[in-house]
């Protein structure tokens, strides 16, 4: 007789197997319609509302009153209900549909380029925003560039390695976020490939101690790390849904020269790409679809205990 945990396992890798299904197969404006009413629920989305409303007046810099919160907390399930659907669309669109749907600046292209060619490829840092999956399925698709991301492992390991061939079918190779992620992504770097890094939350609680929208808290290192280490250069980009479209926006390099210690010149990096995450996702900030506690802040207004890491920062 199977075990809960391994019956759990099952159901849920089998769920978003189906949801693939369903995504791929259903008119987008149904999906969205469908899929925000799955996330929007109260008893599903009680603690995540909170954080989306904390999280646009952040990004706004100003508290929002009752009714533009429902607004635009409910603007912000619906962008996260699209990513999912339209990430889920990809493996059946042609080439020409996916390079009709994006726009890269020709100097952002040519930057990116210029960096494959040499045999060094850059970093992308990004925040949890807009569809950057989209621009990941372009690169492989239409400039044919290799792209490799990191990403938070699943305690349910079926279900990451279900995401991990479905991240594989967009050309993206998957490093999940482990000690040896830095040994993997300076091999990739070396080799030319593009490295994206969802770079906007700490996951490890092993991240620096950086300020960010006001308040303290932890970032990434790796991609600080991995600059510093290759000379690659470290550009801060999001891919946002514009009008019918996708739009990719690199704002330019953050300077990885070294200045000081090793672990100062981390410090000194981390802090320059919060504040460009920050103009990032203050651009669209109900596409930032950030929704687990990343602020001290966060874990009080849940009533749930502060890590450790993030005290006394």
């Amino acid at each position: 007789m199977q075990s809960r945990s391994a019956l759990t396992t099952k159901v849920a890798s089998a769920a978003y197997r189906s949801s693939a299904f369903l995504a791929r197969n259903t008119p987008l404006s149904a999906g969205i319609v469908v899929a925000k009413a799955a996330v929007a629920t109260p008893k599903v989305s009680r603690k995540r509302r909170i954080l989306v409303r904390r999280n646009l007046e952040r990004a706004l810099d100003r508290p929002l009153d009752s009714s533009e919160a429902t607004k635009r907390v409910g603007a912000v399930f619906e962008w996260y209900a699209r990513y999912h659907l339209e990430s889920f669309k990809l493996p059946k669109l042609t080439a020409s549909t996916v390079d009709a749907g994006f726009v890269c600046e020709d100097d952002d292209r040519k930057l990116i380029e210029s960096h494959v060619r040499k045999g060094v490829g850059p970093i992308l840092v990004l925040p949890h925003l807009g569809t950057w999956e989209w621009a990941a399925w372009w690169l492989a698709l239409i400039p044919k560039m290799k792209v490799t991301a990191v990403v938070e492992p699943l305690n349910n390991v079926k279900l990451f390695e279900w995401f991990q061939a479905f991240r594989n079918k967009l050309g993206i190779d998957v490093i999940p976020a482990d000690p040896s992620a830095i040994g993997q992504l300076t091999a990739a770097v070396r080799k030319g490939h593009i490295v994206c890094l969802v770079s906007d939350r700490d996951i490890s609680g092993g991240g620096t101690p950086t300020t960010f929208f006001g308040e303290r808290t932890r970032l990434p290192t790796g991609p600080a790390v991995l600059a510093l280490r290759t000379g690659a250069p470290l550009l801060p980009t999001a891919v946002y849904w514009h009008n019918n479209t996708r739009r990719a926006v690199i704002l330019p390099p953050v300077d990885i020269q070294r200045r000081d210690r090793f672990r100062a010149d981390i410090s000194r990096v981390v802090q320059d790409y919060a504040k460009a995450l920050e103009q990032l996702i203050s651009l669209k900030p109900e596409q930032w679809h950030l929704m687990s506690p990343n602020w001290p802040s966060d874990y009080e207004a849940l009533n749930l205990p502060v890590p450790s890491s993030l005290k006394n920062l």
